[in-house]
């Protein structure tokens, strides 16, 4: 069955947390360290700095109400975008399902406060695979009989990750930004970009490697996850350049955007030159299951006719996905 990408859109909070800011907590990080180690030099944020700074977030039950944007705000704003760059209007759309690693409430489900504040009245559900939500809603949708969905579904993952760290750990402090990305997909419409080669796979006996409990602080069995994520990740970007090289197209490579050392890990051992990897993280951070297709939506208008690009998904669960977004110069 087909499955069509018509827009993206992307939304990050301008609150910063710079590598100078972590130094400043004096939590035992410094820029070298932080260099060295995942490759990140800044992330945004939906907090308050000062809050950040007197409270380390200790008590995340008071995150939420210090936060300065809600998901149903992120979500919007990310949406808009992603409805104007598909050409549609907000009645087009008749789904919008949402993913997200820390949703803002247990219910009612984040895709509800999105689409009420779209003011949008459609079916709306969450699909929870932490940092692969992206990738699962896609791969959901790819299954489904084209007849029984709306002409348009809207995904929109929104991610507000600070909200779970721990500012006196400098092993999440490091990692974790905001961010929110949207997506207009259809399994009916056409458009010049096509999904391609599914895939979802799990392994559910790694559960307890990444931990963000529903109130308190990100855990996650740090090289452990960092292995398992460049294994996965080559495993699925190696079937995809098999599947998908093509001597007359560009492939490129996206991947979740977990730290830099572990993409360039990837790259190393896929052969991917440094023109055909995209990344966001140096400047935004990890941002879960918004960041991968972000990098995309961020870069929207340098795609062209001979682009096809490998999204990779890894997360919690443990979990693994990917597909490739075929780019054509109409449909």
């Amino acid at each position: 069955m087909s499955l069509y990408l018509h827009g993206l859109g992307h939304f990050h909070p301008e609150n910063e947390i710079t590598n100078q800011f972590l130094t400043d907590l004096d939590i035992g990080t410094n820029q070298e360290w932080i260099e060295e180690r995942v490759g990140i030099e800044a992330r945004r944020t939906v907090l308050p700095l000062d809050y950040i700074r007197d409270t380390r977030n200790r008590d995340t039950s008071q995150a939420l109400d210090a936060a300065v944007y809600t998901h149903a705000e992120t979500g919007r704003r990310a949406s808009e975008m992603a409805l104007q760059r598909a050409g549609i209007e907000r009645d087009d759309v008749g789904m919008l399902i949402a993913g997200s690693c820390s949703p803002d409430m247990m219910s009612p489900a984040d895709a509800c406060t999105i689409a009420g504040a779209l003011e949008m009245e459609v079916p709306s559900f969450d699909v929870n695979s932490a940092c692969t939500s992206f990738h699962v809603a896609m791969y959901m949708l790819s299954m489904m009989r084209p007849e029984a969905l709306p002409d348009f579904v809207l995904i929109v993952t929104p991610e507000s990750l600070t909200t779970a760290v721990d500012y006196n750990d400098r092993a999440a402090a490091v990692l974790w930004g905001d961010g929110t990305t949207a997506a207009v997909v259809s399994t009916r419409v056409p458009s010049r970009i096509e999904i391609l080669g599914n895939s979802l796979e799990s392994s559910p006996a790694g559960h307890d490697k990444v931990i963000v409990p529903s109130f308190g602080h990100f855990w996650q069995e740090g090289r452990t996850v960092q292995m398992f994520a460049i294994k996965k990740t080559v495993r699925i970007l190696r079937r995809l350049q098999k599947a998908y090289a093509d001597a007359e197209r560009d492939l490129h490579f996206i991947g979740h955007q977990a730290n830099l050392r572990m993409l360039e890990a990837v790259c190393r051992q896929c052969d991917i030159d440094d023109d055909r990897h995209h990344f966001n993280v140096v400047d935004f951070g990890n941002t879960g299951a918004a960041g991968a297709p972000g990098v995309v939506s961020m870069n929207w208008d340098r795609w062209t006719g001979r682009d096809d690009i490998a999204l990779i998904g890894v997360g919690s669960g443990l979990s693994w996905s990917g597909h490739v977004l075929r780019f054509r110069e109409s449909p």
